[in-house]
């Protein structure tokens, strides 16, 4: 039969059936369908398809041009306004003004693309996912070929290790374990086997097809090549997250609204000012200067730039945090989290299976150590043993040691195991033991391990003869074992015995252990070596308690989500026991668990409910997830979702901040999200809530600084105007204070560090305004105090000489700004609690500020530049004084609201 031009599901140009779906056919049909065999394809052929369907690669999202990135800076509403204030500056001849304003826009642009683009740059460097080799068979040889080189007909062989390099069908298996958590999120690795299965059959449950980007664990195979791609179930999948569209950030949307607002306040007191001055009968271009010069005034030109350099410091600091941020506006995001729905595996616990205890018919056993390391003791009680001297202990490690095909190693990044998490468990056991397999014979014989099956022999010819060691589910080698090894003896397994047993191994399975159990049989000379004859009459030896155990730190973040308001959902593809018993040593309080099939059942209000009080989701699909996301967004929460596999990337692109693991992640996981965390840590996620909710704290406190600064250039301009006095501030001086002076102190704002109680606070409301009402109240009476102290500073003199007077009100106007940065630095604490030194940056950029006016007012070059004239030291210390209560206020407001007893822990900030 000729090779199909289109693949399954899809529809050949002449409109000829679709084909079938690929896990129903057999192994004839596969081979007809695809025009292959056991010689696999030939070369010219293999060239031929390749022509056909194309390289065996993702196409992923394109990623951006630079020009594209660069472009992305000046969509904030703020930046356009800057814009539009440069060309009116322009356009009345202040070419000195548009300069500067258009210099301020394009540095903005800059840093904000700097940080952008090496953001990219780490991602890439971060892509390992697909495989770059794969053995094949063509023309009846093996080889080994790029992986991109793939096409449906190809013969793939796998082995222990490696990844899946396309969709297979397989065609023959040897213990072969395949891991589909990047696909499916089961934890536990997938048994494959030959066969056609009905359709439909769910994708997890296809144990005959090998799926691109899963890995195998255990045992070897091949398989028949069926799509290649885009059309393999990785490749739609990732089709699907780029058509899901990203959230807006909660700062994106407030900055937007700022800047929609101080636009339309600008455009409103101009427009009065120039007619308050036409009918004063002043000069046209007298008031086209002071409306350009009260619009200069509204914005706070250096705001967009500072925000930027905050947020571009902030994701260094979280870097160093092992978070690293794709998106700049993502930053602040996390800091507004009150949702964080995290993975189990490798988030909250170290993804180090080990065995914690073995129960054999003589005593339980517990076995210390953490990690993959084969450190650690074997306790009876409290007292340590030797588990080679006890010999039912040393029967039951030797068994589980050769009934395995995993390996455990010392590399440069630690101990690492080749196998699956379950079997590299108990070769560490055993290893702790002084076992190791170097001297144990070559196995004659092997009955793999599959989920009908649920056990595994290996068949050993030893000195006494041979024997079956047997590994598997404890209930299963229960129900064929007849005897069990007591006291160095074999006794007979009675009923009353077996009870018993089966009664521990629920214990076991109850505090959310996963349990294993080992048996052997020496087997008599002459016996038929098949599955029924070999596995029975065995003699039971115990069964291992095995966990992946929680991060050490993990409690502990936990425990400070609690304190900072912040809802935790477990989110897990594991068993429902296991994840609530984890959940339990974690602190993670949770009414029961819900699994994937609860969810189905439960309307969106039921679930919204149970949401409420369980906290552990279990054996959950990325469909869930999504729908998660969406019964979390009905209450307005900020939803941070951790991933790893490409089917979670849809619901990383719908959280609010999409967290993608940085070592176990997909590609497409990590280009999904909006950051990756480096170390796959919960604890990271935390620390970086924290960062994230310093840097908004932050934000708030130089925005709100610099528009009270704002509000003095205000009053100070149309005060004068209303008081018929001459123009008190020229729009450059105005531009001067706003990007020289304010900027600096407002960067220097920007890094104060976090309040001690920044993670005892409730999150803050994502739709709540960056100027609250009390925020409003406070910029506005420190803005008119500011402006009525230039306005008194200016009319004193502007009579006797109006540009000492223009620069008394200039130098006045900054020294006052200079005392009032301190009052920003904390609304809710006076500068003893908080340090007057405890930022240096800012101390240092105050100086800067005076040096810098001192160089305007003395040096003749900027003179000219700035119009501005020498002042003496009287008139200094003049400045000086008139400012000091700015502070004095600040600071007695703050003391006498903490003595009257208010917890200061329990209010946002600023109050």
């Amino acid at each position: 039969m000729a090779v199909p031009t289109q693949e399954p599901g899809e529809v050949g140009p002449t409109g000829e059936r679709p084909l079938p779906d690929w896990y129903s056919l057999s192994l004839e049909e596969i081979g007809r369908e695809l025009g292959t065999g056991p010689s696999g394809l030939s070369a010219e052929e293999a060239e031929e398809r390749l022509q056909r369907y194309g390289e065996n690669v993702l196409r992923g999202e394109a990623r951006e041009t630079p020009l594209q990135v660069f472009m992305r800076q000046f969509k904030s509403v703020l930046i356009v306004i800057l814009i539009i204030a440069a060309a009116v500056s322009f356009f009345v001849g202040a070419y000195l003004d548009a300069t500067a304003i258009l210099i301020i826009v394009v540095l903005n642009a800059v840093l904000g693309f700097s940080q952008e683009w090496q953001a990219g740059e780490a991602i890439e460097a971060l892509k390992k996912l697909l495989v770059q080799r794969a053995v094949v068979i063509r023309g009846g040889e093996q080889q080994e070929i790029d992986a991109s080189g793939l096409v449906p007909g190809d013969l793939v062989v796998l082995e222990m290790g490696e990844r899946v390099p396309a969709d297979l069908f397989i065609v023959e298996t040897t213990s072969l374990e395949v891991d589909e958590a990047p696909l499916t999120g089961e934890s536990s690795p997938v048994d494959k086997a030959p066969g056609s299965l009905p359709s439909p059959t769910s994708l997890a449950e296809r144990s005959n097809m090998a799926f691109a980007g899963t890995t195998v664990v255990n045992g070897r195979g091949r398989g028949v090549v069926v799509a290649t791609g885009m059309q393999t179930e990785f490749g739609m999948i990732a089709g699907l997250s780029q058509r899901v569209e990203d959230e807006t950030t909660p700062l994106s949307r407030q900055m937007d609204r700022l800047g929609r607002d101080l636009g339309l306040i600008a455009i409103g007191i101009a427009v009065v000012a120039v007619a308050v001055g036409l009918l004063q009968q002043r000069e046209l271009l007298e008031m086209f200067l002071i409306g350009v010069s009260l619009a200069v005034a509204v914005i706070p030109e250096g705001l967009p730039a500072v925000v930027t350099l905050t947020l571009a410091l902030g994701i260094k600091s979280m870097m160093r945090r092992n978070c690293l941020i794709r998106h700049l506006p993502a930053a602040e995001t996390l800091g507004a989290v009150s949702v964080i729905c995290t993975d189990k595996t490798g988030t909250l616990t170290r993804n180090e299976m080990a065995v914690v205890r073995v129960r054999t018919p003589d005593a339980e056993v517990a076995v210390t150590g953490t990690g993959y390391a084969p450190e650690g003791e074997f306790l009876v009680g409290a007292s340590p043993v030797d588990p080679i001297a006890n010999p039912g202990l040393a029967r039951f490690l030797r068994t589980v040691l050769l009934c395995n095909h995993a390996t455990v190693s010392l590399t440069e990044g630690g101990w690492r195991i080749l196998g699956t998490p379950t079997e590299g468990a108990l070769v560490v056991a055993a290893a702790k033991a002084g076992l190791s397999r170097e001297d144990a014979p070559e196995a004659a014989r092997e009955f793999s391990f599959n989920s009908t099956r649920k056990r595994m022999t290996i068949i050993y010819p030893e000195k006494e003869g041979d024997v079956a060691y047997v590994k598997g589910a404890p209930e299963v080698l229960l129900s064929r074992s007849s005897r069990l090894l007591r006291g160095g003896s074999v006794v007979v397994l009675t009923e009353d015995l077996r009870d018993a047993i089966l009664a521990e191994i629920a214990g076991y399975a109850s505090g959310g252990l996963r349990v294993l159990g080992a048996a052997y049989r020496p087997l008599p000379g002459g016996l038929e070596w098949t599955e029924e004859t070999v596995e029975e009459d065995l003699i039971f030896l115990g069964f291992a308690g095995i966990v992946d155990p929680p991060r050490p730190e993990a409690a502990e973040a936990i425990r400070l989500c609690r304190s900072a308001g912040i809802d935790v959902i477990m989110i897990t593809g594991d068993n429902p026991l296991t994840a609530y018993a984890i959940a339990r040593d974690l602190g993670l309080s949770s009414k029961g668990a819900l699994t994937g099939a609860d969810l189905e059942a439960l309307t969106d209000d039921e679930l919204e409910e149970r949401l409420r009080t369980t906290k552990v989701l279990s054996r959950v699909t990325a469909e869930h997830k999504l729908r998660v996301i969406d019964i979390l967004a009905r209450e307005r929460a900020v939803i941070a979702m951790t991933g790893d596999g490409v089917n979670d990337a849809p619901a990383l692109k719908k959280a609010s901040i999409g967290i993608a693991m940085g070592i176990k992640g997909t590609d497409v996981a990590r280009e999904s999200s909006d950051m990756v965390l480096v170390d796959d840590n919960f604890a990271s996620i935390v620390a970086g809530v924290e960062e994230g909710r310093r840097e908004y704290d932050n934000i708030a406190r130089f925005t709100r600084y610099l528009l009270s600064s704002n509000v003095g250039e205000l009053v100070a301009i149309v005060g004068g105007l209303f008081l018929g006095l001459p123009l008190i501030l020229i729009p450059i001086q105005i531009l001067w204070i706003n990007l020289i002076t304010d900027g600096l102190t407002a960067i220097a704002l920007g890094l104060e560090p976090a309040e001690r109680d920044v993670m005892q606070r409730r999150p803050r409301d994502p739709d709540e305004s960056i100027l609250t009402r009390n925020a409003y109240l406070v910029v506005l009476i420190l803005g008119v105090w500011l402006g009525l102290l230039t306005i008194y500073v200016f009319s004193g003199i502007y009579a006797v000489d109006i540009d000492r007077a223009r620069t008394m009100a200039f130098s006045g106007l900054i020294i006052f700004e200079l005392y009032n940065v301190l009052n920003f630095r904390s609304f809710r604490f006076p500068l003893h609690r908080i340090g007057f030194f405890s930022n240096p940056t800012l101390i240092l950029a105050v100086l800067g500020s005076l040096a810098l006016q001192a160089l305007v007012v003395y040096v003749p070059v900027l003179q000219t530049f700035l119009g501005t004239a020498p002042l003496t030291l009287g008139d200094w210390g003049l400045l000086a004084l008139l400012g000091l209560p700015v502070l004095l206020a600040g600071e007695a407001y703050k003391i006498l609201r903490l003595r009257r007893g208010r917890d200061p822990g329990t209010l946002p900030v600023p109050a």
